[in-house]
């Protein structure tokens, strides 16, 4: 089974961002996070799983060693996703209008549904 500090490597990795990220997503210093994937901390605060599990989108309960990866789908997820795309505002309107699509579809859909 995989430690908490490989975990966090890969999945860091696979997000494709620098320490100095991470650490201002979560709230702590680089050198703290460094110390994370290095093993070096051995009982991290729950508040500090918990926000590193927000931020890569997976489970407190993978990050703790009790299941498999399982990303984490969400408004937030999303929300936190865009944010860190560093979209411009004509981008952000094209996402926007999408999203105001595909409600109306569902509201569409529910309303055939109803008749």
């Amino acid at each position: 089974m995989k430690e908490l500090a490989e975990k966090l490597r890969e999945l860091r990795a696979e997000k494709e961002v620098s320490l100095q990220t991470v650490a201002n997503a979560v709230g702590v210093s680089k050198p703290h996070v460094w110390e994370l994937e290095k093993g070096k901390v051995k009982n991290p605060s729950l508040e500090i799983v918990t926000k590193m599990a927000q931020f890569y989108n997976v489970k407190v309960d993978y990050l703790a060693g009790n299941e498999e990866k399982e990303y984490v789908s969400s408004p937030n997820a999303l929300f936190r996703e865009i944010d860190e795309a560093k979209l411009t505002d004509s981008e952000k309107e094209i996402i926007q209008n999408a999203i105001q699509m595909a409600m109306a579809l569902i509201e569409k859909s529910r309303k055939e549904l109803d008749d």
